[in-house]
């Protein structure tokens, strides 16, 4: 089994930062792409980041040059870095790693528990 535990979330002022982490235990033998997703109350699930194991990142418009997604593989930890939030960046953010467990040679995608963020303006 793979746990992820998420944390970092909080209420922060326009133009605040906040780092989100990620943090994956249990029966892991590698991680493969990792993911922030956000969800917005009324809107649809929106993927903010995406880190391949090779390390090559790729962002949503919205938070180009705002966000930094990175990985710590020796910690199996994924992050983002959020600088410049804006109201509309309120929102809960879940990661989602695609893990090889010790037990399988197939790949499961696992999701965390999801953390609010709030800017207010």
């Amino acid at each position: 089994q793979v746990q992820l535990v998420e944390s970092g979330g909080g209420l922060v002022q326009a133009g605040g930062s906040l780092r989100l982490s990620c943090a994956a235990s249990g029966s892991i033998f590698s991680i493969n792409a990792m993911r922030w997703y956000r969800q917005a109350p009324g809107k649809q699930r929106e993927l903010v980041a995406i880190i391949t194991s090779g390390g090559t990142t790729n962002y949503a418009d919205s938070v180009k040059g705002r966000f930094t997604i990175s990985r710590d593989n020796a910690k199996n930890t994924l992050y983002l870095q959020m600088n410049s939030l804006k109201p509309e960046d309120t929102a809960v953010y879940s990661c989602n790693l695609d893990v090889r467990t010790t037990t399988s040679n197939s790949l499961f995608r696992y999701w965390g528990q999801g953390t609010q963020v709030t800017v207010s303006s």
